[in-house]
């Protein structure tokens, strides 16, 4: 299984916006091949004033299925977010692979 990290930095003012619309991309991402879940977090720490943080992190089938949606899907995907929001957000993005899985005895 492959982690597929997105963290967004939004500013603050389209934020409300920014939020509704990223749902819906949300929900047609894990509608691609190979995406298996979604999970979105606000990041709390560090943010700069004025601005709102998230993180949005897919889980993925396998190594495959994230190439092809890099070179099949990905680049239609990023611009539907840019030519809506323009340069009031920056995304970053982390590709992570399990290496172990820890838990608590309590």
């Amino acid at each position: 299984m492959i982690d597929y990290e997105v963290t967004l930095d939004i500013d603050a003012a389209i934020g409300d916006d920014y939020l509704a619309w990223l749902h819906e991309h949300v929900a047609a991402m894990l509608a691609l091949p190979g995406f298996l879940s979604a999970s979105m977090w606000h990041v709390d720490e560090p943010v700069q004033s004025g601005r709102l943080v998230v993180c949005v992190r897919y889980q993925l089938r396998d190594a495959d299925a994230l190439t092809r949606y890099l070179t099949e899907h990905a680049p239609a995907m990023r611009a539907e977010g840019s030519s809506r929001f323009g340069d009031a957000f920056r995304a970053s993005r982390r590709i992570l692979t399990r290496v172990s899985e820890l838990s608590s005895r309590g």
